[in-house]
């Protein structure tokens, strides 16, 4: 290293790219850099989507997932990481098998299987792949409320329900878990972080807007660079929330596409917020 460089923290995403920019690969990038980390990424597979839709999906090969991570692991010093969208059981057990070996530090689990315009992602079977393979290597498990319900095969129809799911969840082995509420009906979006004992609830009031594609990766994205950055689990989570409802904030007074739009990842809409 040459004097008086320095070394960004730098985080790691293996996820699906978005044609669109509004999620996956591209939304992680952006919050990455947000949140003050620099970003690397391993891409699982190429999609065509917009704001209306998943139209087609690519996956990559085993092969060239394991190479991307791997090439990424061995050069930079990866401080957190994260998973979005898989797309495959094989492709789930090559990210599980770098998990298993230490490779992906504190890594962020967000069960990517229905996107917001209700394309599914995943085949089915890819949820015992979760509980088998790779939420015993998570740190934080980051599902929202569809994808806890196929997670605890309960149904999640109010903030105790919630709870009870991510009991069930915890149970799979990860050391957190972060059920995230928009899905539910009400003035608040209330979500729940459960660290194997304790339930805390993170509240905010509702914003009306189409505008949420991309609004769990980014969340996922801004906890693992977060984490990166040094933050403890308590104030990643909470910086990770405040970000992510800033982005959606932002995006709200945004007409991109003709569906639901993306969020504004770098608060250009209110720059002197964050």
């Amino acid at each position: 290293m040459y004097p008086g460089t320095r070394t960004p923290p730098v985080a790691l995403t293996i996820a699906g790219s978005d044609s669109g920019g509004g999620a996956g690969i591209q939304a992680d990038l952006k919050a990455f850099a947000a949140n003050g980390a620099y970003g690397t990424s391993a891409i699982t597979a190429v999609t065509a989507q917009n704001t209306k839709g998943v139209l087609a999906i690519d996956l990559m090969s085993p092969l060239s997932l394991y190479a991307q991570i791997d090439a990424v692991t061995s050069d930079f010093f990866v401080r957190g990481s994260k998973t979005g969208m898989l797309g495959s059981i094989e492709l789930l057990e090559i990210v599980a098998d770098f998990a298993r070996r230490g490779t992906l530090p504190k890594l962020i689990v967000d069960p990517v299987m229905i996107a917001t315009s209700g394309d599914i992602l995943s085949p089915q079977s890819i949820v015992s792949g979760y509980r088998e393979f790779l939420l015993p290597y998570a740190y934080v498990v980051t599902p929202n409320i569809p994808e806890a319900e196929l997670l605890s095969e309960i149904e999640i129809t109010n903030q105790s329900e919630m709870v009870r799911a991510a009991q069930l969840i915890h149970r799979f082995g990860p050391k957190y878990v972060y059920i995230k509420g928009g899905h539910l009906e009400g003035d608040e979006s209330i979500d729940i972080f459960f660290d194997g004992q304790n339930v805390s609830n993170l509240r905010t009031n509702r914003i009306a807007t189409p505008n949420t594609h991309g609004t769990g990766c980014t969340f996922s994205a801004a906890l693992a660079a977060q984490i990166a950055c040094g933050q403890p689990i308590d104030q990643a989570i909470r910086n990770a929330k405040i970000y992510t409802t800033k982005a959606i904030m932002g995006g709200s007074s945004w007409a991109l596409g003709s569906g639901a739009g993306p969020l504004d990842h770098f608060l250009w809409s209110h720059p002197d917020q964050f």
